[in-house]
């Protein structure tokens, strides 16, 4: 199966939700690598490596989040898949 990554930008109430923690644990269920944070701005930003069926499901989560979370947009850069990721990870600005 393919392997892509992604790096996305997510905005709307996403920050104060449990965006990160719960971005991660979705992650880790579908065995997709990388990365998310908060980003100044009041956004958070991801960057999602793994087999194509799982980061597109991840895209697909990050369009709803988490419960408290509303989502207004969610957008996509789509990039070539690296391998540089072990795990994923809650990182800081």
């Amino acid at each position: 199966m393919e392997k892509i990554r992604v790096h996305v930008i997510v905005e709307g109430h996403v920050q104060g939700v449990c965006f990160r923690m719960d971005t991660r644990r979705a992650a880790l269920e579908r065995g997709v690598t990388g990365w998310v944070r908060n980003l100044r701005d009041g956004t958070v930003e991801a960057v999602f490596e793994g087999d194509e069926v799982s980061v597109r499901s991840m895209i697909e989560w990050c369009e709803g989040g988490p419960r408290l979370a509303r989502v207004s947009d969610v957008a996509v850069e789509w990039h070539p898949y690296t391998g540089e990721f072990d795990s994923f990870e809650i990182t800081f600005v």
